[in-house]
């Protein structure tokens, strides 16, 4: 099963209303992102912290629907 990039970004809108959302498709398949996000939602945590509220907002389809997600975080 794979996850279609515009279902990946309505996830990430859903969870941080204020970013702004860059999804590349790494591999042309629908299972490799790359993700570059900034929300106003990281400011004050650490990296691992960001990467732990991206990877809450994808309810858990990390590793299922989605195989490999190289994630690119910064607050606004």
């Amino acid at each position: 099963m794979t996850m279609a990039a515009q279902e990946l970004e309505a996830l990430l809108r859903q969870a941080f209303s204020d970013a702004e959302i860059t999804i590349d498709d790494l591999a042309g398949d629908g299972d490799h992102y790359r993700a570059v996000i900034r929300s106003a939602a990281f400011a004050g945590k650490s990296r691992v912290a960001q990467h732990q509220m991206v990877y809450a907002a994808l309810q858990g389809r990390m590793g299922g629907d989605l195989h490999a997600l190289a994630l690119e975080t910064s607050p606004k």
